[in-house]
C-alpha cells in the first residue's frame, strides 16, 4: 500500500469517526461505571496484540481487555469505527503503540483518552529500512537513537518522536526493549487500579524475568552461526538484528505491502550469494508472494519469520513467547547456529 493510499483511509477513518463520536458521546457503557467493565474489572483496550499479551500477562484476572484489531487482520492497515473510538472514551486505560497505526492514533487524539501509554515512550525507538543491524563487517548501520516528544501520560518512559516517520515502531520484537515496554505498562495499570497494585506489580517482575530467558535463548541461540544475513518480506526485525548482532535484509520496507522494485529483487540474488543466505523469510499475516518469487529465482528455500503482530490458526505458537521460540529455532536454521 503507497502513502497517499494510506494517507487517504485513515483521513477518512478520522472523519467518520468525529461523526461518530457525536452521535455516541454521553452514552456510558450499560450496566458498568465508566472505566469498568460489568462485572467490575478494569477496562482496557489493546491497539494490537504485543500491547494485549502485555496487559493480559500483567493484569491477569483484574482487567477485561479488548483488542482494536482482530486476529489476522495487518496492524499498519487498521481502520477504526466510531463505536470503537467511543470505547476508547469509555476504557479505564487505553494502551497503544504510537506510529505503527495511523487510525488508532488519530482516534485516541479524537475521543481524548483520560488515562493512556504510549509504548513507543518507554524505551528508545530507532531508524531502520530495508537494511538494518549489523552491517556485513559488524559495524551498526543504524542512524542513531531517535526519541523526544512522548505522550505526558506515559511519564516513566522515555521521550520520542511520534511524528518522525523514518522510527521503526517494531519495538515487540526485541525482548530487552520489550521488557522496558511491559515495565511501563505494569505501572500503568498500577496508578489506574491502585486496589490492585501488588498484584500487577507481580505480574510484571514475573513477565520481565521471562522476557530475560527469552533474550538469553536468543544469545545463546545464535552464538554460532555461519552468517549473520537474513532476508524477509517485511522489515520489521531491525531491532532483532541489531541485539544479536544479524544483518536484516528487507524485500519491502516497514510497509508489509509496499513491492520492491526490479533493482531492490536483482540486489537481493546478489547479496544472497554473497552472504551465503539460504533462505527467504516470509510472515504468516501478510502475502508471501515476493518471498517465493524470490527463493524462486534464486534456489533458496522459504520458512516463516513471525512479526507477532497478532496470533491465528496459522501462527507457530499460541502466544508471543511461543512464537519467538519458533522464530529463533527458525533463524538458528537459516543460518546454520549450532
Amino acid at each position: 500500500m503507497n502513502v497517499r493510499r494510506r494517507l487517504i483511509r485513515t483521513t477518512a477513518a478520522a472523519g467518520a469517526v468525529t461523526i461518530g463520536l457525536a452521535t455516541l458521546a454521553g452514552c456510558p457503557p450499560t450496566g458498568s461505571a465508566l472505566g469498568r467493565s460489568e462485572d467490575g474489572r478494569l477496562a482496557v483496550v489493546a491497539s494490537f496484540y504485543p500491547m494485549e499479551f502485555l496487559v493480559k500477562t500483567i493484569g491477569g484476572r483484574h482487567v477485561s481487555v479488548s483488542d482494536l484489531t482482530e486476529p489476522g487482520v495487518e496492524p499498519h492497515d487498521l481502520e477504526i469505527s466510531p463505536r470503537q473510538t467511543a470505547e476508547l472514551s469509555d476504557a479505564g486505560l487505553v494502551v497503544y503503540l504510537k506510529g505503527l497505526q495511523p487510525a488508532v492514533d488519530e482516534a485516541v487524539k479524537v475521543a481524548e483518552v483520560r488515562n493512556k501509554v504510549d509504548a513507543a515512550a518507554l524505551t528508545e525507538l530507532e531508524s531502520h529500512g530495508t537494511s538494518s543491524g549489523h552491517d556485513h563487517g559488524g559495524e551498526h548501520s543504524h542512524e542513531g537513537h531517535e526519541h523526544g516528544g512522548g505522550d505526558s501520560h506515559a511519564e516513566e518512559g522515555h521521550e520520542h518522536s511520534g511524528e518522525d516517520a523514518a522510527a521503526d515502531p517494531h519495538i515487540w520484537l526485541d525482548p530487552v526493549r520489550y521488557a522496558e515496554v511491559a515495565s511501563g505498562v505494569g505501572k500503568a495499570l498500577e496508578k489506574a487500579d491502585p486496589d490492585h497494585a501488588a498484584d500487577y506489580s507481580r505480574n510484571t517482575d514475573a513477565l520481565v524475568a521471562r522476557l530475560g530467558r527469552l533474550d538469553k535463548a536468543f544469545k545463546d541461540g545464535l552464538a554460532n552461526r555461519t552468517t549473520n544475513t537474513f532476508i524477509t518480506t517485511h522489515s520489521a526485525f531491525g531491532y532483532l538484528a541489531e541485539r544479536y548482532g544479524l544483518h536484516q535484509e528487507g524485500i519491502s520496507g516497514l510497509d508489509p505491502e509496499s513491492e520492491p522494485s526490479p533493482a531492490r529483487m536483482k540486489e537481493l540474488q546478489t547479496i544472497a550469494e554473497e552472504e551465503k543466505v539460504g533462505t527467504v523469510f516470509f510472515e504468516t499475516i501478510a502475502s508471501d508472494r515476493t518471498a517465493r518469487t524470490l527463493a524462486g529465482d534464486t534456489g533458496l528455500h522459504t520458512d516463516v519469520l513471525d512479526p507477532v503482530e497478532g496470533i491465528t490458526d496459522t501462527s507457530q505458537g499460541r502466544d508471543y513467547i511461543q512464537v519467538m521460540q519458533a522464530n529463533l529455532r527458525n533463524l538458528q536454521k537459516a543460518l546454520a547456529a549450532t
